[in-house]
């Protein structure tokens, strides 16, 4: 029963869309009356999205403590975490220039607005990072911009100190109320998806299954892959071959734990527990585990590039240009950042990049499926990833126990 309760979410939105693929199938072109219901569930994600990101980044920035030698561990963490997510989005990148995807999704070419992944100017960048009206930060439109002002509030009410206080709490209690409200909203995740891909399934036919197969297949072969291989670079290059049997002795119940409760933060405890057996000092151990758990993510890392080659696959668009696979890494370390201090974070993430790539809302449905599916994986990435960063933190302070 335990099982079923972590996961019960996951298990009611696959049941949700595959409920809706039966009915798509069923009604055929008559399923297309179920599309304003999936669209009103959209329309309530995009609505709740920028409260959502505003106050869990600017209270998270704002409760921010520490002095110099937290300093010095946080800077050092900041490198080597970034290092991981953006070699994970890269392996990602590599497996779908060696198995594209295009020609699998090339039956929804031309159904939608050819609007998207063309090539950024000068203009467009600026309109990415900053707006001229205050009130355009509302728009999701403007999310990278709302994101970047969401880190300037923070650290404004970080810097006012005793001053700053009552608007922190009044940050803290956004960030809670909004964050139940987006719960709240995807609880109506399985009517709503189930009722677009009712629609889907109905407008694309059985080949949507097809697709969906084949990107999975190469998302849990990268997942692994990266899990396997790289982790294991990772240990040897903060502890030699006694590194690699220091962490997958002890890597075994914080895997089991994230699998079994889809969740990096509930295997905080049993890194902890781990960082100690693999000869990590408490200090970083107590530093990098929690933080890690929040922010390092590179299960997400792997899942968000996923969902971006779909998306431009489905919209005809080439995965390849220097400017969009550089915004493409940029979005992916947000998302991992902005995933890991809200429930269902993923969601928004998906919601970041789309605005970003200036994509419609009917570029999210498939991106919910895709990053349902790849879950577990994912998660199991997110947690065990904590523990052979904190290695390699350790290794490059000079602290490493051999």
């Amino acid at each position: 029963m335990s099982w079923f309760k972590n996961y019960s979410n996951m298990i009611w939105l696959i049941g949700g869309i595959v409920a809706g693929s039966v009915v798509g199938v069923l009604l055929g072109k008559d399923a297309a009356v179920l599309k304003p219901i999936g669209d009103i569930f959209l329309n309530l994600l995009f609505v709740a999205v920028i409260p959502v990101v505003f106050f869990s980044i600017s209270s998270a920035i704002a409760n921010l403590q520490g002095g110099t030698q937290v300093s010095r561990i946080l800077i050092t963490m900041t490198a080597v975490f970034l290092l991981m997510v953006v070699m994970a989005a890269l392996i990602t990148m590599a497996a779908f220039w060696l198995f594209p995807v295009h020609e699998q999704m090339s039956f929804t070419a031309g159904t939608f607005k050819q609007d998207a992944g063309g090539k950024l100017t000068g203009d467009q960048v600026t309109q990415m990072f900053t707006t001229g009206e205050f009130y355009q930060l509302l728009s999701r439109k403007n999310m990278l911009a709302m994101i970047i002002f969401s880190i300037l509030i923070g650290f404004g009410t970080l810097r006012s100190g005793d001053k700053g206080v009552a608007f922190r709490e009044f940050l803290n209690a956004g960030a809670e109320v909004f964050k139940n409200v987006f719960i709240i909203i995807m609880k109506l995740g399985p009517i709503g998806l189930g009722a677009y891909f009712a629609y889907q399934v109905a407008v694309f036919g059985p080949s949507l299954f097809g697709t969906y197969a084949h990107v999975m297949g190469l998302g849990y072969g990268v997942s692994i892959f990266y899990f396997v291989v790289f982790y294991s670079i990772y240990a040897f290059i903060a502890g030699g071959i006694g590194g690699i049997k220091r962490y997958w002795q002890n890597n075994i119940i914080p895997s089991a734990t994230a699998v079994g409760t889809s969740s990096s933060i509930a295997t905080i405890p049993a890194n902890l527990e781990a960082a100690k057996k693999m000869g990590i000092s408490d200090t970083i151990a107590g530093i990098v585990i929690p933080l890690g758990g929040a922010l390092h993510k590179d299960g997400s890392s792997i899942s968000s590039i996923l969902k971006m080659t779909v998306v431009f696959a489905m919209f005809g668009k080439g995965f390849t240009s220097i400017d969009v696979i550089l915004l493409a890494l940029g979005m992916t370390v947000l998302v991992s950042i902005v995933e890991g201090g809200i429930p269902n974070g993923g969601y928004i993430g998906e919601l970041l990049f789309i605005s970003a790539y200036g994509f419609p809302p009917e570029a999210l449905p498939p991106t919910i499926i895709i990053g349902t599916l790849i879950d577990p994986v994912a998660t199991l990435l997110n947690a065990t990833g904590d523990t052979v960063g904190a290695m390699l933190i350790q290794k490059f302070t000079g602290k490493l126990s051999t």
